[in-house]
């Protein structure tokens, strides 16, 4: 009986072996490499890794059979410091993948590493359509949104609408640069013309002399192709001086939440912009929003704390279904599994790894208008992923066939 009961025990090891036996390490650990500190933590951050934490519990803390760990590093929004903490997690702490990773030049940086390692990059945070362009990865995802995404979605309507003449306060590095190169065709292509634009370098605190020549150029609209505390700061200041009063129209065209709420419903009022999510959409986005909520000081998600739970939800997906951690055979699944949840409805992964979902045109509500906390967007139109993103013949991306 002894040895029948040891030779079950010996059957029971062998059997369970194969499932965990693919993946490294015996755990998956997923890393969150973003800004905890710098001028887009509170669009990301914290509530970035609560996002991907939550993501893991809510996967009952385990996949294929192995347990998984969430662990996190501040970038600095540096490209030499994310690409040293991205190769220290691949090549000496087993992470099998990273996610979020906001700055654009960290993101480019890390995606070739990834690539080179065959790991699976989920950039939620990033803005730089060049992820899924000339630098794209079969093993790289771009998750939220794109520069051209949002000059798309937000900047034709105020053409169309007859604001034609546009001059951009652009930040100085790859996000802005591309973030002001997509609004200018936008502008162009919808028969408006750009006057002229002034680039600010990253956690600029005095834009005087740049919305002074903003002012000077007399554009109907002055556009805005900066992020987080470099929007918020470049916007008081650009009411500060009159741009606003003296009849200029001010396009923020990346906004997240977290500003909106930094800058209060008085100073951002009437701002049109695209974004990927708000909260407070539908039942689901709210369901989940509130457990976020709860655990996050009260403060509510943006799109881009969100977007990494989807991400690293299909990423477990994924692993769960082939049992590896193999960076190549968990992409490869990923591609072929459509994308649901409360973030994304009937979501697709493109060959150059951009993902297809919604965008919206949303609008800050007036003060009058917000009835609860955190109340503060109207939405003015849903996009479409096929017509909101890039088309695929367009980006130039290698793994793309000629057709």
């Amino acid at each position: 009986m002894k040895h029948r009961s040891l030779l079950l025990a010996m059957t029971a090891v062998l059997m369970a072996t194969p499932a965990a036996a693919e993946i490294s390490g015996g755990v998956v650990k997923v890393g969150v490499l973003t800004d905890m500190s710098g001028p887009y933590a509170d669009n990301v951050g914290a509530g970035a890794v609560l996002a991907a934490k939550m993501a893991v519990e809510d996967f009952g803390g385990k996949v294929a059979g192995v347990p998984v760990e969430v662990i996190s590093a501040d970038h600095q929004n540096k490209a030499d410091i994310g690409l040293a903490l991205a190769r220290r997690w691949y090549e000496t702490e087993g992470v099998d993948t990273i996610t979020e990773v906001v700055s654009s030049a960290v993101a480019l940086a890390v995606q070739q590493l990834t690539r080179d390692k065959n790991k699976v990059l989920l950039a939620t945070g990033p803005g730089t359509p060049e992820l899924t362009g000339k630098a794209c990865s079969p093993v790289g995802f771009h998750w939220a949104y794109d520069n051209y995404a949002l000059a798309n979605v937000a900047t034709a309507p105020l053409v169309q609408k007859g604001l034609k003449s546009w001059y951009f306060l652009t930040a100085d590095y790859s996000f802005g640069h591309a973030l002001e190169s997509e609004a200018t065709k936008v502008v162009t292509a919808n028969g408006g013309k750009v006057l002229g634009s002034s680039r600010a370098p990253l956690n600029t605190s005095d834009f005087s002399s740049y919305l002074l020549q903003a002012q000077a150029s007399k554009a109907q609209v002055v556009g805005l192709a900066n992020a987080g505390a470099d929007m918020m700061t470049s916007l008081k200041q650009a009411n500060e001086f009159g741009l606003i009063a003296g009849g200029q129209n001010i396009a923020a065209l990346l906004v997240n939440l977290p500003d909106i709420h930094a800058l209060g419903l008085n100073s951002a009022q009437g701002l049109m912009f695209a974004d990927s999510f708000y909260w407070d959409l539908d039942d689901k986005t709210r369901e989940w929003s509130k457990r976020f909520m709860a655990r996050f000081n009260g403060k509510a998600p943006g799109s881009l704390q969100a977007a990494v739970y989807g991400a690293v939800t299909h990423y477990l997906k994924a692993v769960e279904a082939t049992k590896s951690d193999e960076g190549s055979v968990v992409a490869e699944q990923m591609r072929k599994t459509p994308i649901e949840d409360f973030y994304t409805h009937g979501g697709s992964i493109r060959a150059d790894g951009r993902v297809l979902r919604d965008m919206y045109l949303l609008q800050v509500k007036q003060p009058a208008d917000s009835k609860y906390p955190w109340d503060y967007y109207k939405v003015l139109a849903t996009v479409p992923g096929e017509k909101a993103f890039r088309p695929l013949k367009d980006g130039n991306c290698p793994l793309v066939s000629e057709k």
